[in-house]
Parts: C-alpha cells; sequence; structure tokens
C-alpha cells in the first residue's frame, strides 16, 4: 500500500502531465488553424493574381460588346450612325478608297475610257460597297474582343468558385482543429481533476483524516498574553 506522500505526489504528477497534455493540444490546434489561415490567405492571393492577369481582356470586352450592339442598332440614339462615320473616317477606309479609286481610273485611262460612264458607276458604287465591307470586317473584329472579354469573365469567375470552395474547405479545418483542441484540453484538465482528487482521496485515507475535519468545531482558539516575564496563555 503506498504512502501518503507517494499518494500525493502521484496526484501531483498526474496533474502536471495533465497540464502538459493540455498545452501540447493548444499548441497542436494553433499550428493546425494557423496553417488553414495560411491556406486560405494564399488562395486569396493566388486568384487576386489571376484576376489581375484577365483584367485587360475583360476591360476590353465590355466597350467592345457596346459597340456591336450600338452597330446593329442597339444602343443609344444616334449610336448607329456614330459607328458607320467612325469608320468611314478611319485611316484603314479611306486608304483603302483612296487606293481603289485609283485601280479604276488607271484601268479606266489605259482602256481609253476615263470619262465613260461605266467608270463614274464604279467609282459611285465602289464606295458604299467598301464601307459595307469595312464595316462587316469592324463588327467582326469587335466579336473577337466580345469573345475574350467573355471567355476571361469566365475565368475569373471559375477561379473565384474554385477559391471560394476551397476557403470554405480550409475555414471548417481550422475550426476543426480549434474545437479539437478545445476538447483535448478539457479532457486533460478533466483528466487532472480526477488525478487531483484521487491523489488526495488516497492521502486523506491513508491519513485517517478528513479533508472537512477542523470545519465547523466549536473550539475556541487558545488567547495569548505578551508580558515581560514571556507569553502566557490566558483563556
Amino acid at each position: 500500500m503506498p504512502d501518503p506522500i507517494t499518494a500525493l505526489i502521484g496526484g501531483g504528477a498526474t496533474l502536471l502531465g495533465s497540464s502538459m497534455q493540455a498545452g501540447a493540444a493548444e499548441e497542436a490546434a494553433g499550428a493546425q488553424s494557423a496553417a488553414a489561415m495560411a491556406g486560405v490567405a494564399e488562395q486569396r492571393r493566388q486568384f487576386d493574381e489571376i484576376r489581375k492577369l484577365l483584367q485587360p481582356y475583360t476591360e476590353a470586352g465590355a466597350p467592345a460588346l457596346a459597340a456591336q450592339q450600338a452597330m446593329l442598332g442597339l444602343g443609344a440614339t444616334g449610336a448607329e450612325q456614330a459607328q458607320i462615320e467612325a469608320v468611314r473616317r478611319s485611316p484603314t477606309f479611306q486608304a483603302l478608297l483612296k487606293s481603289g479609286e485609283e485601280s479604276i481610273l488607271s484601268k479606266a485611262s489605259a482602256t481609253g475610257g476615263l470619262r465613260g460612264g461605266n467608270v463614274q458607276a464604279a467609282l459611285a458604287q465602289f464606295a458604299p460597297a467598301l464601307l459595307a465591307q469595312e464595316l462587316e470586317n469592324r463588327y467582326t473584329k469587335l466579336g473577337g474582343l466580345t469573345s475574350l472579354g467573355q471567355q476571361s469573365a469566365a475565368g475569373v469567375g471559375t477561379a473565384g468558385s474554385a477559391a471560394a470552395g476551397n476557403i470554405a474547405t480550409l475555414l471548417g479545418e481550422s475550426g476543426a482543429a480549434q474545437a479539437a483542441g478545445a476538447l483535448g484540453q478539457a479532457q486533460a484538465y478533466g483528466g487532472a481533476l480526477s488525478g487531483l482528487s484521487s491523489g488526495l482521496g488516497q492521502y486523506y485515507g491513508l491519513t485517517g483524516k478528513s479533508l472537512f475535519s477542523g470545519l465547523g468545531s466549536t473550539t475556541a482558539a487558545p488567547v495569548f498574553d505578551l508580558t515581560s516575564s514571556g507569553m502566557t496563555q490566558v483563556l
């Protein structure tokens, strides 16, 4: 049978061990939670980088779509005519118009029909046909930018959705780690109290004493008087 001192030492050791266990549980939970939050930060950083890389393409797509809508008559009043005039005044159209008219005149001059009606008709038809062609080309090119912007916006959305899912998972892991740490601490401290109670129980059981001995006793404490000859008990 253990002696009272051994019982107290055993209880103290249990208390110390449980305290260390609780500390370890808290430290492990903190490390897991910190790792999860670091993952959250990295997910957000990666999403911001993707959005930054795709931003020029998404920004280019919006005005291209607006221009296409204007060319189809779906924009504000006067927007369609503004698109036509923009093509008409563009350096590309002016250069093609000049080159085409010169080609018509050159052929007519070579055949001696420079002043013929056919030449004038060809010149009159050439400009509108060229304008229609350039408007079609412009619409097609704008469609490429619109499609690029749409795809880029979809890419940002996909990246955002993936990042949101990963962040939710990591936040769940962080919460689970903190909950596990709190549970581990509670169990450790519960074990400490149990061990301490067991040690005290053994101690008082071995010594024959009671934990509540002396409580409620009506015996008065001795009263002493200090005199020149020393301290003498009065009561």
